[in-house]
């Protein structure tokens, strides 16, 4: 497939193409070079703090995480 580059440097990915690898409006994509060819992957997106989130069985207690880290007494 073919598209051809307009005057801003915008292409459009063949609506084929978008549909098979889940390109939507929005998405991120990464661009590299391999040799001669111009190789779009998508981005990770994902975030690492949204991976973790709820993995802890233990509910913590953040002031007493944070005594305990300054050498502080429990009480």
């Amino acid at each position: 497939m073919k598209a051809i580059v307009a005057e801003r440097g915008q292409i459009t990915i063949p609506k084929s193409l978008r549909q098979k690898l889940g390109v939507k409006p929005g998405t991120v994509l990464d661009f590299q070079i391999k040799g001669t060819t111009l190789v779009a992957t998508k981005a990770d997106q994902s975030d690492p703090i949204d991976r973790v989130y709820g993995c802890l069985k233990q509910k913590i207690n953040t002031d007493e995480v944070i005594d305990s880290l300054r050498g502080k007494e429990e009480k």
